[in-house]
C-alpha cells in the first residue's frame, strides 16, 4: 500500500539571478513497510526533500501526500499536529532535552500530545531500545549511542507512520552504527512502519529495499543510478 508520495515537488531559494533550484520537479513513491534510502552529494538536495517530507518547510509548488492527505494544503496548525501524530523524525544531532531524563525524552511527544500513553508500551520500547536501566539518566550521563537510542525511541513513542532519519548514524562508530541500523531496521518491521534515510554510507545503503539517489535537485531514475 503506498503511504506516501510527491507529485512534482519543486523547492526554489532566492529570485531572480540569485534563484536557486534546490528540488525539480521530484515525483516518487514510497510503500507502507519500505525502507528507502536517499543518497546524493552535498548539496544535491537531498536534506531539503526531507524536510518538505516531514512538513517542516513547504514547498515552492507540487504536492506531498501522506495517507491520501494532501499536507501542505492544510493549515499551519493542523500540519503542527499532523507532524507530531504521523511522522517521527531522527537527526545526527541527538536534540535532546539536558533537564530531562532518558524517559521523559522519549515520552515527550506525548506530553505535547496531553497524552497519557501506554505504559506497557513506553517500557516495551525502552527495552527494545537497552535503554531499561538508563531511564532516569540525564543525557549527559548518557553514551553516544544511548543518546542516539534515546532520540530514536523519541521518534517511535507516538507510533508514526514514516520514520524520517537524517544520517542517524553519522556521529557513532563502526559498532553503535551497526547497532542502530539492526535497531532502526528491526523496529520498523515490528511496527510495520516505513523509513526513509538519508546516508552518506553506502554500507547502509544496501541494507534498504530500495535507493534514491538527487543530483542536483534531479531525482534520478533507477537507469540512471550508478552501481555500489
Amino acid at each position: 500500500m503506498e503511504i506516501l508520495k510527491t507529485v512534482n515537488l519543486c523547492k526554489n531559494y532566492g529570485s531572480a539571478e540569485a534563484k536557486v533550484e534546490a528540488l525539480k520537479n521530484v515525483n516518487f513513491s514510497v510503500q507502507q513497510g519500505e525502507f528507502v534510502a536517499i543518497v546524493g552529494a552535498s548539496g544535491s538536495g537531498k536534506s531539503t526533500l526531507m524536510h518538505l517530507l516531514g512538513g517542516v518547510d513547504r514547498p515552492s509548488s507540487g504536492q506531498v501526500i501522506i495517507d491520501g492527505i494532501d499536507i501542505y494544503a492544510r493549515s499551519e496548525e493542523e500540519l503542527a499536529v499532523f507532524r507530531r501524530r504521523k511522522i517521527g523524525f531522527i537527526f545526527q544531532s541527538y536534540n535532546l532535552i539536558p533537564v530531562l531524563s532518558t524517559e521523559e525524552n522519549i515520552k515527550l511527544p506525548m506530553l505535547l500530545e496531553n497524552k497519557r500513553g501506554d505504559d506497557k508500551y513506553v517500557l516495551e520500547l525502552m527495552g527494545l531500545l537497552g535503554l531499561t536501566e538508563r531511564r532516569q539518566h540525564l543525557p549527559s550521563e548518557l553514551s553516544g549511542g544511548q543518546q542516539q537510542r534515546t532520540a530514536i525511541g523519541r521518534a517511535l513513542i507516538n507510533k508514526p507512520s514514516i520514520i524520517l532519519a537524517d544520517e542517524p548514524t553519522g556521529n557513532l562508530d563502526s559498532k553503535n552504527r551497526k547497532e542502530i541500523m539492526d535497531l532502526l531496521t528491526f523496529s520498523v518491521k515490528k511496527y510495520n512502519q516505513t523509513l526513509i534515510m538519508i546516508t552518506h554510507d553506502m554500507n547502509i545503503a544496501k541494507v534498504a529495499d530500495r535507493v534514491v539517489r538527487i543530483e542536483d535537485g534531479v531525482l534520478l531514475q533507477p537507469n540512471e543510478v550508478s552501481p555500489f
